[in-house]
């Protein structure tokens, strides 16, 4: 592995994220689920074609990566996703979800050490 492959799993990890965050704006802004709307809101198609490109740049990932290393190291994504729930949707991050995060970090360092 070498720093190119943990780049791509960064780039997977953001496109995951940011489709997420596509969501999540989609559905506030239909003011909840209704699957006809959801169908064709900008924000819900943009999601999905971030996540299109997150599964294409994920299969690269795996011929160049171990799966027992890439896909715990995507465990990163709950740390970007809380701290984007915080900045884009003023969702409040508790001490308990700091100690959360401290795990996840703990653990991503052991598995990419």
């Amino acid at each position: 592995m070498n720093m190119t492959s943990y780049l791509m799993l960064f780039g997977n990890i953001l496109l995951l994220v940011s489709g997420q965050i596509l969501f999540k704006f989609g559905l506030q802004k239909i003011g909840g689920f209704d699957l006809v709307k959801v169908a064709v809101s900008p924000f819900i198609i943009s999601g999905l074609a971030l996540y299109v490109v997150a599964t294409v740049l994920w299969f690269i990932v795996l011929t160049k990566m171990s799966l027992s290393v890439a896909y715990p190291l995507q465990s990163l994504a709950y740390i970007l996703g809380l701290i984007a729930a915080w900045f884009f949707f003023g969702e409040v991050i508790t001490m308990t979800k700091w100690v959360g995060v401290a795990a996840i970090l703990f653990g991503a360092y052991m598995i990419a050490k």
